[in-house]
């Protein structure tokens, strides 16, 4: 059975940076297409960034420039480096796989002085 597991959430300042962790268990991810979406609280739920077959990447609009998406195969992690990050950044971060539609259990991010 695929698990998807997000690691690295928490608390902020505005313009830090953070890196979340999303380990793939119950299945080699290297080649995987790999998502990162977030849901703000009584906003939708929205992609963020993919990484899709081996390096193939994407970016929405509202990131583009401050997070980077990237996969370590021998560790089966991939990770969303959070640069410069806003208080518009806060959400719970969810990793998903689009095949078999896996999602994890998401990690919140709050960004507050």
């Amino acid at each position: 059975q695929v698990r998807l597991v997000e690691s690295g959430g928490g608390l902020v300042r505005p313009g830090g940076s953070l890196r979340l962790s999303c380990e793939v268990s119950g299945s080699p991810s290297s080649g995987d297409n790999i998502e990162w979406f977030r849901q703000a609280p009584g906003k939708q739920r929205e992609l963020v960034a993919g990484l899709y077959a081996t390096s193939v990447t994407h970016y929405t609009d509202r990131v583009k420039g401050r997070f980077t998406i990237s996969r370590d195969n021998a560790k089966n992690v991939v990770y969303l480096e959070m640069n410069n990050v806003g208080p518009d950044d806060t959400a719970v971060y969810y990793c998903h796989r689009p095949r078999g539609n896996i999602w994890g259990q998401g990690t919140q991010i709050t960004v507050s002085s």
